[in-house]
């Protein structure tokens, strides 16, 4: 490193990096600072002084010299590396790709820079581009599992589960993990290979006997194939016969007490969980509380938050605990500090229109604009298909191939149904892959009809759009959606390949809903209805709360989707 140095330099850089060991970082930042003015050509130095500044918690100065070193040698990997992990830690995801470009097209480039830059791909939804960038590191570092693994990780979350299997079975040749046994397991159940899943599950916490993730993953799939609560508390049952039962079981058994119905059980199950200072316990204990005991789930949030000040998902149940008591100044001043951060949360939109209608603000009706931001509409005959009837006929042949699965997922909004486990964008079913040629039509009216503007809603519409995923719900008799947003879209959808046919249906019966909150006081009436036919898609904004009323006959099937601008 320091052969092009002077020897005084050599030095000072040498005694920089022994106090850089000694962890006394802010003492190496003093010796480097005038050491790189004076050689103001030498990236290493610069490189240098960036890792002291880091250490020292002096971002601004981090990135400044790193922003040095690269200027200097572009292709600097330690310095690349750096500095993607500066940006990455503040969401500066599309900078981090731009500024680091030269130095990750070298033959070589460091593994640790292609998965920094594999993580901002994929935080920016560019999925397919971050599989490329793990499958660069484990093709130019063979015989390493961990590569192997995070390929095998990144192709499950985009939905290529076939690959996922065989990157993660290879990565489990070099290195039994658990970690890897989890992405195993769950690339099988996105191929409805449930058996097999629940194998490599227990392979998993036959390794960590308390890995929540896979605990909690194993257990909701029992819950999915049977809708038995006793049979999905087998698996954390197990643990407890092993002496290794703690809070995490208590809290995915919580959560499978809700999806059962019983949530007063669920919230007195955690009494003791949620007299600890565990944030996760008095999330959920404060989610499980807003129903039963409004002010409970205050008390719980406020401690969460204290615990955890920039949590999402405390600063979220405080909001929302404040608005299940009527508190709708409080719940706003709880908002102000989480949308600066995050303005295109979805969810804390959704929040700040509740809120606004408490307070009978104007600003709710034009947000929730429903004749100008919701639209619906039948959807087109793909190519090969000679009529939109045929093409829904094989559409719902199709998807019951794959809805395999008797009840919801935990923490999901549909009651008395399933979902599928795959992400239908990545289907080999010829029908299936037809849809998003049948919507598009559809999706570019809506972003016309919606137009352009400096609102929250229309300042991101490009006229292009790009589908984030798609899945698929079907219903049983009695079925309906609880009110919900989702929080990482743009806009979202409901398409109705099958509805119920019952002609004693009470009015709205099985009919989406928009515009009925969570748990507010007062409670909040649907403001629009619209009812569900075969064909017909409608498209609102992902901070729109909507739901569906139950119905009594039949079956209803859905394909919804979350898009996001392009």
């Amino acid at each position: 490193m320091t052969s092009q140095l002077t020897p005084h330099a050599a030095a000072v850089a040498q005694t920089a990096a022994a106090l850089m060991n000694q962890r006394r970082f802010s003492e190496a930042r003093r010796l480097l600072a005038p050491l790189a003015r004076d050689c103001a050509g030498q990236a290493d130095l610069h490189f240098l002084l960036g890792a002291a500044c880091a250490g020292a918690s002096e971002p601004a100065a981090a990135e400044s010299a790193l922003s040095d070193a690269l200027a200097i040698d572009p292709e600097h990997q330690r310095a690349a590396v750096d500095l993607a992990r500066l940006l990455s830690a503040q969401g500066r995801h599309a900078e981090l790709l731009d500024r680091t470009a030269r130095a990750a097209a070298v033959d070589r480039p460091h593994e640790a820079l292609l998965g920094e830059r594999a993580r901002a791909l994929a935080a920016i939804g560019q999925g397919d581009e971050a599989v490329a960038v793990r499958r660069r590191a484990a093709a130019l570092n063979p015989g390493k599992g961990h590569l192997l693994h995070n390929l095998a990780a990144t192709q499950g979350d985009v939905g290529l589960n076939i690959d996922a299997e065989s990157s993660a079975r290879a990565a489990l040749r070099l290195s039994d993990k658990p970690e890897t046994w989890l992405v195993l397991a769950r690339a099988l159940q996105g191929q409805n290979r449930f058996d097999e899943a629940e194998t490599a599950f227990s392979e998993a916490t036959a390794r960590r006997p308390m890995y929540f993730a896979a605990l909690h993953d194993h257990a909701q799939l029992v819950w999915m194939r049977t809708g038995d609560l006793d049979e999905a508390t087998t698996v954390l049952n197990r643990m407890a016969l092993n002496g290794v039962e703690g809070r995490p079981a208590r809290l995915i058994k919580a959560q499978l007490m809700q999806a059962a119905g019983d949530a007063e059980g669920a919230y007195a199950s955690l009494a003791d969980d949620i007299r600890s200072d565990d944030i996760a316990a008095l999330v959920m204990g404060a989610q499980l509380a807003l129903a039963i005991d409004p002010g409970a789930a205050l008390q719980h949030a406020l401690r969460a938050t204290a615990l955890a000040p920039q949590d999402r998902a405390a600063e979220r149940i405080l909001i929302n605990a404040n608005l299940a008591l009527g508190r709708a100044s409080e719940a706003l001043e709880a908002l102000a500090e989480p949308l600066r951060r995050a303005p295109f949360d979805q969810g804390f939109i959704a929040a700040q229109w509740t809120a606004w209608r408490l307070l009978d603000d104007p600003r709710a009706a034009a947000l929730y604009d429903y004749q100008n931001v919701v639209s619906a509409g039948m959807i087109d005959a793909p190519p090969g298909w000679i009529s939109l009837s045929a093409y829904l006929q094989d559409l719902r042949t199709a998807l019951l191939r794959l809805h395999g699965l008797t009840a919801h997922p935990l923490g999901q909004s549909l009651r008395h149904g399933a979902q599928t486990s795959a992400n239908l964008l990545r289907s080999d079913d010829p029908t299936i892959r037809a849809f998003p040629a049948a919507i598009d039509a559809a999706v570019r009216r809506h972003l016309s009809f919606i137009g352009s503007g400096d609102d929250i809603l229309r300042s991101r519409n490009t006229g292009e759009y790009r589908i984030q995923s798609m899945w698929s719900v079907r219903l049983a008799p009695h079925g309906f959606h609880t009110n919900h947003v989702h929080p990482e879209g743009w806009l979202s959808s409901a398409c109705y390949i099958e509805t119920p046919d019952d002609e004693e249906a009470g009015e709205h019966d099985g009919w989406l809903k928009f515009g009925e909150p969570g748990p507010t006081s007062p409670s909040l009436a649907a403001q629009r209805h619209i009812r569900p036919e075969p064909g017909l898609l409608v498209l609102f904004p992902s901070y729109m709360w909507h739901g569906t009323s139950p119905f009594r006959r039949g079956a209803r099937m859905s394909i919804a989707f979350d898009l996001v601008p392009a």
